[in-house]
Parts: structure tokens; C-alpha cells; sequence
């Protein structure tokens, strides 16, 4: 035990005397979690737009005023005609265009409805449906003020609710992601280039003479990037609760739990890839290209598994980030259990066992 605690210690003086190492364990964490919780999101808002009303009554002014004063619009310009809408479009100055016909308020008193034309840049279709999907909550919730809750004739109307995320903030679809990320980046990254570090300083014949069994050398590699870990998972859930103001709604020891057994199935797999290469040039390369674009791709983070062609859905099993993407976003945002969760603890644990085996196998190889 004396031998693995100085094969331990020895690992943290090589991560605290680089400045470098440090930042990437330490500093990035806490600088991604902040540029994708503010500046990276799905979210929309403060968009162009601008208002053809044909109308110019007080109806029209008071919706107007209210789309104005949504968070999600600005309102650039007000039209004269129909040409002018083209042209705002062509030259880039708008997303969305409000169309309001003539006789609006009369028709609204009379008739008991009005129509609105929504004309948006479907150049970008995700942003143009979502702008539309904005604009006429924004009108739903204006005729619901002006009719009082009134049930005119043949009018429908739709309830709806959103579950877990009722402002469809963006912070709570990111900070699962960037968990993953992060986790994943930082310690197969770091891991990674270990046992290939003791290979080109020279020093890998020192442990080979050793009493130390290899099992012990490769678990002594990874305690220290372990610990750190921890910190960057605290700093992580720390400004999520109070700087993003994404909530807890689960077990905090169940998520903490299940951010140190992925931690673990990461830093196997950087001792794997630590174990099968000749550099840290090569392993490095390995670790963020090998890495980063499956993370990102393939774990459901960015782009939903479920629009994806069959084969690339199939892959994506083989991520251990998109494991512990569901288990965080179920945990941290839905609240739920062991119990909803234990298929993908699991599967976490496999790899885990698997990764580890490997890694052990190959470094016995490489020494034998």
C-alpha cells in the first residue's frame, strides 16, 4: 500500500508543476460550462423583425406593442407595402415578417376573428419554425387578454405545458452536455498520455523493475485525475445552480455517484489509449480527435440520436458520454431515481470493466 500511495503522489507532482496541465484540468471546465450556458445556446431571441400593418388601429397597436416587448423580438422596421417585405428579407435585415390586414379590429369585434400573416426566413428552418412558434404564443396571449377567457363560437383552444423546462431555457439541455464533455476531454486526455510520458523520458524501466504489480501502476496513474475530477464536477454543478440557474431536482449523491463512475470509464479508456501508443503527440492526437467529435456527434448532446440513419444509431451505443448524458439529464432535470436509471448505470459499469480490463492486458503486453 506504502508503494501505490508513492506511485500516487509521484503522478500529482507531475500534474501541479505544469501550469498548463493545470488549466486544461481545472480552467477549462469552468470556461466551457460558462460559454455554452451563455454564449452557445438553442435559445433565439432578440430577433428582427418587422410589421406590415395595413390596419393602424388601436388592436393592431397593442399587438404590436406586445411583440415588441417580448424577449424574443425586436422589432427593426414598419412597412409600407408588400415590396418593402421582400426587400427586408433579401437584404438580411429581418427574420420574421408580421402581416396585419385591414379592418383588423373591426373584424375582431364583429366577426369574433382576424387573420395575421407570419412570413419567416426558412434559409434557416429550425430558427424560422421556432420564430413562428414564438410569435403566435405571443398572439395566442393577446387574444386570450382581449376575449377575458371568453369561449366564442367554434373557437378551439389548446392547452399546453411544459414539463421539467417551462421557459425553455437552453442552460438545461447544455450543462448535461458539457458534463459529458468535459468529463470525457479532460480525463481521457490527461490519462492518455501517462503511461506514453514514462516511455519517451525514459523512466518506464524503473517501473518494470519495480515490486509494484502493473494493475497498481495503471490505478495509480489514474487517482490523481480522479480527485481532480471531483473538483471540476462541484465547480460544474456550482455554476449551473447558481450562475445558469439550472436546478437539482434529483438525488445530489446519485448524480455525484454517477459523474465519479463515468469519470472512471473515462480515465480507462485514456490509460487504454496511454498503453497502446508510442507518444504523447500521437496519444493526444487520439484522445481529442477520437474523442471530441463522437462526444459532441454521437451522445445526443447536440443532435437528437433518433433522426439519425440506423448504423450511426447503433455507434452511438458505443459512446460512454451518451450514457451519462441520459443519466444526468434524468437525474439533474427530471428528478428521477436509481431506479429509472440502473439500465444505463450498467452499461457504464460494463465499459468500465471492459476499458480497465484492456488496459491492463495491453500494458502487461508492452512490458512483456
Amino acid at each position: 500500500m506504502k508503494q501505490f500511495l508513492s506511485f500516487v503522489r509521484k503522478e500529482f507532482y507531475h500534474s501541479f508543476r505544469d501550469p498548463r496541465t493545470m488549466f486544461i484540468l481545472l480552467g477549462m471546465p469552468v470556461v466551457q460550462i460558462i460559454i455554452f450556458g451563455f454564449a452557445l445556446t438553442n435559445e433565439v431571441k432578440n430577433s428582427r423583425i418587422a410589421v406590415l400593418d395595413q390596419s393602424k388601429d388601436a388592436a393592431t397597436a397593442s399587438l404590436i406593442a406586445e411583440l415588441d416587448a417580448s424577449r424574443y423580438f425586436e422589432l427593426e422596421k414598419d412597412l409600407q407595402s408588400y415590396q418593402e417585405v421582400e426587400e427586408e428579407f433579401r437584404k438580411g435585415n429581418i427574420k420574421l415578417a408580421v402581416i396585419l390586414p385591414q379592418h383588423f379590429a373591426e373584424d375582431l369585434q364583429h366577426l369574433n376573428k382576424a387573420q395575421i400573416q407570419l412570413i419567416a426566413d426558412a434559409s434557416d428552418p429550425n430558427v424560422a419554425n421556432t420564430l413562428t412558434n414564438y410569435a403566435t404564443a405571443v398572439i395566442l396571449a393577446y387574444q386570450e387578454r382581449i376575449t377575458h377567457g371568453r369561449k366564442l363560437p367554434y373557437t378551439i383552444n389548446t392547452e399546453f405545458r411544459m414539463l421539467y423546462n417551462p421557459q425553455l431555457k437552453g442552460a438545461y439541455s447544455f450543462v448535461p452536455g458539457v458534463m459529458a464533455m468535459v468529463l470525457m476531454l479532460v480525463c481521457t486526455m490527461m490519462t492518455a498520455i501517462t503511461i506514453v510520458r514514462e516511455k519517451e523520458m525514459g523512466t518506464m524501466e524503473v517501473l518494470l523493475v519495480s515490486p509494484v504489480r502493473p494493475l497498481k501502476i495503471v490505478l495509480a496513474k489514474a487517482v490523481p485525475y480522479l480527485m481532480l475530477s471531483m473538483i471540476n464536477i462541484a465547480s460544474i454543478l456550482l455554476l449551473s445552480v447558481f450562475v445558469l440557474g439550472v436546478p437539482i431536482n434529483g438525488s445530489l449523491s446519485l448524480l455525484v455517484l454517477e459523474s465519479i463512475l463515468f469519470t472512471l470509464t473515462s480515465l480507462a479508456l485514456g490509460l487504454l489509449i496511454s498503453s497502446a501508443t508510442d507518444s504523447q503527440q500521437t496519444a493526444m492526437f487520439i484522445s481529442l480527435t477520437g474523442m471530441f467529435l463522437p462526444t459532441v456527434m454521437l451522445s445526443g448532446f447536440m443532435f437528437p440520436i433518433e433522426n439519425m440513419p440506423r448504423i450511426l444509431q447503433l455507434i452511438s451505443n458505443l459512446i460512454p458520454a451518451k450514457w451519462f448524458y441520459i443519466i444526468v439529464r434524468s437525474v439533474m432535470i427530471k428528478g428521477v431515481g436509481l431506479a429509472a436509471v440502473w439500465q444505463e448505470t450498467l452499461i457504464l459499469t460494463g465499459m468500465l470493466l471492459f476499458l480497465l480490463f484492456l488496459s491492463i492486458r495491453k500494458f502487461k503486453i508492452r512490458i512483456g
